[in-house]
């Protein structure tokens, strides 16, 4: 008789019990766990369900970990790369692929175009050619970390931590946490293949896959939702390529479940926006128009026709992928010349709601400046740089639509700023009286130093938003009265220093809250790259006049005065770094007093 080995194991270590049976040249071997053979044991549907939930979690804060160091890093480039957008409806796409590229989300150019569109820097037209670039931005990036790179994650995570941990300079600690966060996205995309890897012979799963395959707008509509919580729909394409890729879920429901998320990420937009500036909602609805109505378009036809194949190579993942591409590729070709007329018509139907007897929420806030607070000097000063911060809130609003208003000379904008400035020159007077009244003998050098930095920065405030009302409105003004215009060449030059001068706004802003010195060393570099610009711009300004431009010609007292008064309030700004990097020992002497010494 053939001999007949008998093994089981449940996967623990074998048990002492067993026994050897020889008998007439047959030998039958049993090993048993406890005297039985041991059934197989199936994960608990407890262990998986967290293991997929922590790998999302984890995919989610990897791809804001991400953005979050590009912004850090690079805030002031993309600000100004998104200055650009207005140019040309195909400039603005690029503009916008460009940012949803390197943010990895386009989320994140959604809050940036929303902010430049409320302060009138970005009009609907290419607010929503940007949106549209952004959204195939989003979807090549999520293509791409879909692929099996899990070879990388160990180096990257090497090089990301040598980065952020022994890096000296700022840019290079986000660079490193960028580095990182490119990581953890294979890492999570890794655990949910692992997580899933137990439901691909599930009788449950089959059941759930069965009912969605049957209903393709159940399927749209939970990822819409499940995308639209999330905040993020590279992450939700992510988990369902890798879904798909597992042999989770047939085609058709990846189809479902990509065109929903596509659906959810215009909703992210539109919610961010719901309650803000109505030329920011005009971009949302219009994308919403365009996105979600091309998802819902697609959905239809995809159950009319109910192909087999979508004629795309590859699994379901790989499908599923080039399916979010050409979806986004497609909204793009086909809506961009359809912009402009969506954007008139945004313009027309969403408008700005005027409620009678409307709270004015700024107006009733509890004052940041008590009396109470001189009692503790730290507590004073953290009152002060509130107030000093919605200070600079409100020039920041007078600063941002100059350059619309002296395009179009909006006498109501003017009107609208000009009432600012009383606001900032009542805030400037607060604040120094706030700080007057400090009980300096309780205060230490830090402490000082502090009042006065405040004090300086105040003043600098009140001074740029007088140049903003008082000399670059009438200069819009003048320009509107007496009929003038700039040369193509000269309004760019002033929109690109407008623009560089709002970003330096922002890193001024931070630099008063952290008083970091690699922000302050930054500030001061864009301050003499400022001055460049200055020159530059008169250089070839009066080129054109050499030339006999007569638009340049007309408007050159304009020109060389706008110019001027943005140079003017970036160096205002500027103050603040100053005081932070003498402090530290990061400013050197004067010339004049090294001469001296040498004598």
């Amino acid at each position: 008789m053939p001999r007949t080995l008998q093994f089981y194991d449940s996967g623990y270590p074998l048990a002492a019990l067993g026994y050897l049976n020889c008998c007439k040249g047959s030998v039958h071997v049993n090993i048993m766990m406890g005297g039985l053979p041991a059934a197989p044991r199936r994960p608990r549907l407890y262990f998986i369900v967290v293991h997929l939930v922590a790998a999302i979690v984890l995919l989610l804060w990897a791809v804001r970990m991400v953005r979050t160091a590009v912004e850090r890093a690079y805030s002031a480039q993309l600000k100004r790369l998104l200055g650009y957008a207005n140019k040309r409806r195909i400039s603005a796409a690029a503009a916008g692929m460009a940012m949803a590229v390197a943010l990895q989300s386009s989320t994140a150019v959604a809050a940036l175009a929303s902010s430049f569109a409320a302060g009138g820097l970005l009009g609907s037209g290419a607010g929503l050619a940007l949106m549209l670039g952004a959204y195939l931005g989003s979807a090549l990036v999520a293509s791409v970390l879909s692929f099996d790179l899990t070879l990388l994650t160990p180096p990257l995570i090497i090089a990301g931590g040598v980065l952020f941990l022994r890096g000296n300079s700022r840019q290079t600690k986000q660079l490193g946490r960028m580095v990182l966060g490119i990581a953890f996205v294979l890492l999570s995309l890794e655990m949910v293949s692992e997580a899933t890897a137990p439901w691909r012979a599930s009788e449950g799963l089959g059941v759930v896959i069965a009912y969605l395959r049957g209903d393709l707008w159940t399927s749209f509509l939970v990822a819409g939702l499940v995308t639209w919580m999330s905040y993020s729909s590279v992450a939700s394409v992510l988990v369902i390529i890798t879904f798909g890729s597992a042999g989770l879920i047939p085609l058709e429901v990846a189809a479902a479940f990509v065109l929903g998320a596509n659906l959810g990420g215009t909703l992210i937009a539109w919610s961010m926006t719901r309650a803000g500036d109505v030329r920011a909602r005009r971009i949302a609805v219009g994308t919403l128009v365009f996105r979600g109505g091309a998802a819902i378009v697609c959905l239809v036809l995809f159950q009319l026709l109910q192909p087999a194949s979508l004629g795309l190579p590859g699994g379901v993942g790989l499908q599923a992928s080039l399916l979010h591409i050409a979806f986004n590729l497609g909204v793009l070709v086909l809506g961009l010349p359809l912009t402009g007329l969506v954007a008139r018509l945004t313009d027309r139907f969403v408008t700005e709601k005027i409620v009678e007897g409307e709270l004015n929420v700024a107006r009733l806030r509890s004052p940041a400046l008590r009396a109470t607070a001189h009692g503790n000097v730290d507590a004073a000063l953290a009152s002060a740089t509130r107030e000093l911060l919605r200070m600079s809130e409100m020039v920041e609003v007078m600063l941002q639509p100059v350059m619309a208003i002296l395009q179009s000379g909006d006498k109501a904008a003017i009107r609208r700023i000009k009432a600012l400035e009383s606001e900032v020159d009542q805030a400037n007077r607060e604040i120094k009286l706030f700080l007057t009244r400090l009980d300096w003998t309780q205060m230490d050098s830090t402490q000082t130093r502090r009042v006065s930095d405040l004090t300086n920065f105040a003043i600098s405030l009140e001074q740029a938003g007088d140049i903003i009302a008082k000399q670059l409105l009438r200069l819009a003004e003048q320009k509107v009265d007496r009929r003038l215009s700039f040369s193509p060449q000269g309004w760019q030059e002033l929109t690109d220093l407008h623009a560089r001068v709002l970003a330096n706004m922002q890193l001024a802003f931070n630099v008063l809250v952290s008083e970091d010195t690699e922000s302050a060393r930054q500030l001061v570099v864009e301050k003499d790259e400022i001055g460049v610009l200055e020159r530059r711009s008169m250089d070839q300004h009066f080129g054109r006049l050499r030339g006999g431009n007569s638009a340049s010609m007309e408007s050159s007292d304009l020109h060389l005065e706008t110019i001027h008064a943005l140079r003017r309030i970036n160096s205002l700004l500027t103050g603040i770094a100053y005081s932070i990097l003498s402090d530290n020992g990061e400013l050197l002497r004067s010339r004049l007093v090294q001469a001296h010494e040498r004598f």
